[in-house]
This record gives C-alpha cells, structure tokens and sequence, in this order.
C-alpha cells in the first residue's frame, strides 16, 4: 500500500486539503493559541495535529509553509491560579498579555514566558513552525487592509454574528478593540469610525484621540473577524480546532461566512480535534491552573513515544494522557509498532501492518536503517531499581555504538523519572543489602535452598521459572508461597518483578549465597 492509499488519518487530510484547496505546489498550514497561560499538552494536540498532516502533505511531494501564530496582542483577563505574585499581575488586568511582566522573572513578559516555553520545547519532536508574533504584525500595521474591509462591512458581520446571539449587538458595534496610548487598557467608552484609515476614541481613562490605522498599530480586530481576516492574508489552506469552535454560533461557524461575505475568502480545509484529559484528572485548563505540559510528558515519555501517542488516535477521539501504570503498557505497544515496521514481528492483517508502520513513521522524529535498541521499559525499571548506576545497565546490554548508549540513555533517564514521580509503591523496591528478619516456613526455606543449588550453573530464564514449579511440587507447596519466600528474602516484601529474570538480574552468584544462608 503506497502513501496515496493509505488509510492513515493524517493522510486522508492531506488529500481532503489537496482536493478542496486544488492541487497546487504549495500549500499553508496555521495553528495558534493565545500565550495567556501556561501551555499545556492538551494545547499540544493542536500542534502535533498540524504537524502530521504537514509531514503527509510533503510525503505527497508538496511544499508546506507550517505557520504558528502566537495571539499574544489578546487582552489580560484573568489572573491564572497557577501564576507567582497574582497582586501584581491583577494591577494589569485589560493590558496586552505581551506588556504584563512576567512574574516569574526570567522573561521580558508574560507572553513571552508562556512562548518562548513552546518555541524551545516543540524542536525535540521534531516541529519547527514559523512563528508569527500577532503583536508585532498590528504594531506594524500589516493588516490595516483587513481592518478596514471589517469595518466597512460591519453590518455584514454584526448580522452573521446575530444570528446566534439572544441579545443583538449594539447598533453602533464596531468589530475592533483599541489599546489606550496613555493607559495602555482597552477601556475604551466610545469608538467611531471615520472611513478609510481613520478611527476615534475615548478612553475610561479620560484620553481621546482620533488616528489613521495604517500609522498606529494600537487597534486590534476581535476575535470572531481577526481569525478570517487572517486565513485570507496568510492564504491559509488547512487549520483545525478543538469542538467548541464548531458549536452552533462557534468561532468557526460564523469564521467561515465572514472570510467568504467580508473577504472573499473560502475558509481553510479543516478537522475537528477533541479534547485531552490526565487519566484520573480534570480537563485541562490554562486559567484554572490544572495543567501539565509537555516538559512535563517529556520526562515520562520519549519525543517519538508522545508523537505516538497522538498519532495513533484520531484527532475526534477522546483520550487521557497516563501516567500510572498504563505507562509500561504504551511503551511495550510503541516497540511492538516499531518491531513491525523492521519486520521484527509479524501481524496476520495486512492492513492493520500497514497501518502500524505508517503510525511509526509518523512518530518518528527520524528513522534510522535498522532497528534501534529496544531495553523494554518495564524491564529497565527493575534494572534501575536493582543496580541504580547507567553505567552498570549499559554493561547489562554490553552496548558498544554510540546511537544505542544515547538511546538506553533516552529511556534510562524516561523510567528513573517514572519511578520517582509517578510509579505506585508497591512497584517500587530495594534490594536488602543484608538478610532480613523474617519468619518462613521450614519447606519455604528448602525452596530457597534448592534454588541456590540451581543457580550453581548456568541457567536461563525460562527454564530457572519451569524449576520453581518442579520444586514447589516436590516440597508440596503452592508456586506462591515459594515466589513469596524469595521476595521476602530479597526485597523484604511479599511481591516483585518477576522473579526468574529479577535473579538473574542480580547475578545467580550473589543470590546463591543469599538463599544459603537462609
């Protein structure tokens, strides 16, 4: 199956954008947000959406420019819960989010901090947009045509919005906002415009002025006009959007008849995206503080396991992002796909195959020619908490090439940050560097003394686990309680990881001489 067929969502995108837009050489793709608050992974789903049907588009031979534009000329509104120094910020409330401080004193603002965030994060995925400054586009008057189009045609636009309010607008609505230059507050009590280029304005500040917009970039169209205004400047040709712009009367409802009644525009190809939730957690919201962001994912899961993670659900499903236990579980299902896309491991459905390598491609920031190393997470956790030391586990793997150390590295570095934040406590344990005080049955002991016996030789893993059984039924006792004897002895607790492979792990001489001395 070629890249034309497949049935990858992400490429039945990019073939709906090339069907409805034309077959054209190059195509726009935009995403977007409002830097008001910490950007979370939920926002991520937006980005990463964009990103993969920009990857199918350019595996179709087309050019893509992957534009970003950061809201950041949007007015403060409300303080976020999860904010320092909250008095502060409240004194400029009704400010542009792009001159409030940044109270976390490490950037020029507010906005800036919430960006330059993103900006530095998104490149270790592999996503490298054009980011557009939306401030910097209206301090210089770039859309001074797009202004006036919005205001001659006001009426037009205060109809398409009416329709979907219980109260009308104000007759004397206007569809832009205007940045006071005294107080810098979009308090403003009275706009009037004059025609052409020409606006006037009192603030509730006590400061009037009457201006040409295409000199002074202190107005700002509103949301519901700034969002077509711009598809038709930037030509945009796909974007999507979470649900509830494409509620009755949502932003994207009322976008497309603005962008083809005020500027003769077809609104951009697009996709709904739903919502993302923290498994066990809220949704989460910027303002309320209920956050987790990508830094934060990216110390749990690798970059290629996130784009995964997106990649292999479909932008209108629902999903959580885990941090519990189902994180062994991706992990083991992200090295399946990537044993399937080398032919490592079989699949009897061929589509299902296909599906599987084109979600792997997907997620891979870059595929190299053969398999790389794969140190399952799960089993990497019970490394960790056995010998504690990177060095020691690359010894384990006897790793040699430097792709391989810096990949062990990767996923070291994913599974120590799991244990310590977020792994339950009776995964966690500790290997007793002396023999505990503990009360075994006189048979569990002679388990644990023909075992050491066993270990005399060389052994592996299956077959050290097919002997537990034999000498549980020759002792009579249950496989429990001798699996229970050898945990008790070894990490003082009654369970463990599996305890064929945790012996090993260890070292057969070393627990030899443990079960000994039992």
């Amino acid at each position: 199956m070629n890249k034309t067929e497949s049935l990858f969502w992400a490429d039945q995108i990019a073939r709906k954008v090339i069907n409805e837009k034309g077959n054209k050489k190059r195509y726009t793709i935009a995403s977007g947000i409002t830097p008001s608050g910490t950007v979370h992974i939920g926002n991520f789903r937006e980005i990463i959406t964009s990103d993969l049907v920009v990857r199918a588009l350019k595996d179709l031979g087309k050019e893509v420019r992957f534009i970003y534009s950061w809201d950041d000329y949007d007015v403060f509104r409300k303080v976020p819960a999860n904010m320092p120094k909250k008095e502060i910020l409240e004194k400029h409330l009704r400010e542009p989010i792009t001159i409030v401080p940044d109270t976390f004193d490490c950037h020029k603002s507010f906005a800036e901090h919430n960006k330059l965030i993103v900006e530095k994060t998104i490149p270790l995925l592999g996503i490298n947009p054009e980011f557009i400054s939306q401030i910097k586009m209206y301090k210089s008057c770039k859309y001074a045509e797009g202004i006036r189009k919005a205001l001659e045609n006001a009426k037009i636009i205060k109809q398409i919005l009416d329709q979907y309010r219980k109260q009308p607008l104000d007759d004397k609505w206007l569809p832009v906002s205007i940045f006071c230059e005294k107080c810098s507050k979009d308090t403003i009590k009275k706009i009037e415009y004059m025609g052409e280029y020409k606006l006037r304005y009192e603030c509730a500040c006590g400061f009037k002025d009457e201006f040409d917009f295409r000199k002074k970039g202190i107005v700002k169209l509103k949301w519901r006009v700034d969002w077509p205004m711009r598809w038709e400047y930037e030509k945009v040709d796909f974007e999507p959007a979470g649900k509830d712009h494409y509620a009755a009367g949502g932003a994207r409802i009322t976008g497309r008849e603005i962008a083809k009644l005020v500027y003769n525009y077809d609104s951009p190809a697009d996709l709904i995206y739903e919502w993302i939730k923290i498994k066990g957690g809220k949704q989460l919201h910027s303002s309320t503080g209920n956050v987790i962001t990508l830094n934060d994912a990216l110390e749990i899961y690798e970059p290629s396991v996130i784009r995964y993670l997106f990649a292999g659900s479909r932008p209108n499903t629902e999903f959580a992002i885990s941090f519990d236990l189902d994180v062994l579980k991706i992990y083991e299902d992200f090295d399946k796909t990537e044993r399937i896309y080398y032919k490592k491991e079989k699949t009897e459905n061929k589509k299902e195959m296909q599906q599987q390598k084109r979600i792997y491609e997907m997620s891979c920031i870059n595929i190299s020619k053969k398999m790389p190393l794969q140190a399952g997470f799960r089993h990497l956790t019970t490394l960790i908490q056995t010998y504690n030391d990177f060095n020691k586990i690359k010894e384990y793997y006897k790793l040699k090439s430097k792709s391989d150390i810096e990949k062990l590295k990767l996923r070291f570095n994913c599974a120590k940050n799991w244990l310590e934040k977020y792994a339950p406590e009776d995964f966690k344990f500790q290997l007793q560097e002396s023999m505990p005080k503990l009360k075994l049955t006189e048979k569990q002991k002679q388990a644990l003394h023909e075992i050491a016996k066993i270990l005399n030789k060389k052994i592996d893993e299956k077959k050290l686990y097919e002997d537990f059984y034999n000498i549980s039924k020759n002792l009579e006792i249950t496989p429990k309680e001798l699996f229970e004897a050898g945990y008790k002895i070894l990490l003082n607790k009654d369970k463990g990881p599996k305890l064929a492979g945790f012996i090993l792990i260890i070292g057969r001489e070393k627990v030899k001489k443990i079960f000994e001395k039992v």
